[in-house]
């Protein structure tokens, strides 16, 4: 059974902090769970419990060869009693990463299918085929993000944060971003961080809180200007920063997706893009898993703790 452990909220000193006026805080949704952690907590909750109202033995779901989405599924399937499989992109992956390595040692049953057959995945035609080879299962897509993960992350905002003036999140698919959108107050603002290249991100996330019959209270904007190249990008300053950032708050980050938005808040912060006695929270929505890969992929140690 998932257990949720309790979390902090860090409130950090910094004399750019005291020179804008603006105070700054992160909530450690990292600490969540030790396996499920961040946003991925909420997101799989609601879908596991609608998995075993309809009686499945089997989740299935979809991700690369280093996604936190992943690491997540498989280790809540199993401490929930479900059988999984990782439906993996690209039909050319190392199983002895550090992320499908515990997804195997979790019980999760990897399939690889080429990019082109990802691509289908929401198809009905590659889901009746992906039935035949495997039987029922209760299917949670990329990302996690659907009705169900969005009702979960309505949960993260509590009135405990009602006092926070602006709320700063990544996104990725942005099942996280519609449901705080539905959470916050009228007071409040709520910035969310792309991770991908492009514009197009505006668009989805309109459609997505509209398609889910969210009215959001307070205002809300989408920065892509933080991406640094793209999903999965990285640059040196980049990397330069969750350095600092670790070494000056003690607080772990990740380059797909907290790093990005820590950096952004940190560049807006130093650009007067908050007002003076702006109140920041930062959520940190954990997979912090993910350094051990990049540490395979590229040689660079990050911190995980």
């Amino acid at each position: 059974m998932l257990i949720a452990q309790p979390v902090s909220v860090r409130h950090l000193s910094d004399s750019l902090l005291s020179e804008k006026r603006v105070r700054l805080a992160v909530l450690r949704l990292d600490q969540i769970h030790h396996t499920v952690s961040g946003n991925k907590f909420f997101k799989l909750k609601y879908n596991l419990e609608e998995a075993k109202k309809l009686g499945k033995k089997l989740i299935l779901t979809f991700g690369g060869a280093f996604s936190n989405h992943i690491y997540a599924t498989a280790s809540a399937a199993r401490a929930e009693g479900f059988q999984s499989i990782g439906i993996i992109r690209g039909e050319d992956g190392d199983l002895t990463n550090p992320t499908l390595l515990h997804a195997r040692k979790t019980g999760m049953k990897l399939h690889f299918v080429d990019r082109e057959s990802y691509r289908d995945k929401n198809s009905p035609r590659f889901l009746e085929k992906l039935r035949t080879l495997f039987g029922d299962f209760y299917l949670i897509p990329e990302g996690g993000t659907n009705g169900l993960a969005i009702a979960g992350a309505l949960e993260i905002l509590t009135e405990v944060y009602s006092s926070y003036s602006h709320i700063c999140v990544s996104i990725g698919t942005g099942g996280t971003f519609a449901g705080l959108a539905g959470s916050i107050q009228k007071h409040q603002s709520l910035i969310g961080f792309s991770s991908l290249k492009g514009e197009f991100i505006r668009k989805e996330m309109d459609e997505l809180i509209v398609s889910h019959r969210i009215n959001p209270q307070g205002k809300s904007e989408i920065r892509t200007d933080f991406h640094f190249g793209g999903y999965g990008k990285v640059k040196p300053e980049l990397i330069e920063f969750m350095g600092w950032f670790y070494s000056t708050f003690q607080i772990p980050l990740e380059p797909i997706y907290t790093g990005k938005m820590a950096f952004g808040v940190w560049n807006l912060i130093q650009k007067d893009h908050f007002p003076p006695g702006a109140h920041i929270l930062m959520i940190h929505t954990g997979g912090l898993q993910g350094n051990a890969g990049f540490l395979k992929q590229t040689g660079i140690d990050l911190p995980v703790i």
